[in-house]
């Protein structure tokens, strides 16, 4: 059992594989590109440190953050 393939499927075959390994390439550059020191116009790379208040429990039994009243 032989399989022929014309010209233009074996085109189109090759046009669908290009097209896919542009878009895993600019998936892959968006990923591990350093954004983040570009976007804020800082020279150096900054880490942010993110810390949520401390939590109180208020007469009512409501969960609120501390400092809120």
């Amino acid at each position: 059992m032989t399989v022929g393939i014309g010209r233009g499927s074996m085109r189109e075959i090759l046009v669908v594989l290009a097209l896919a390994v542009g878009g895993l390439l600019l998936a892959m550059l968006a990923a591990f590109t350093p954004w983040y020191g570009v976007a804020a116009g800082s020279p150096e790379v900054e880490v942010v440190e993110m810390h949520s208040p401390p939590w109180v429990i208020t007469d009512g039994g409501e969960l609120t953050a501390a400092g809120e009243g």
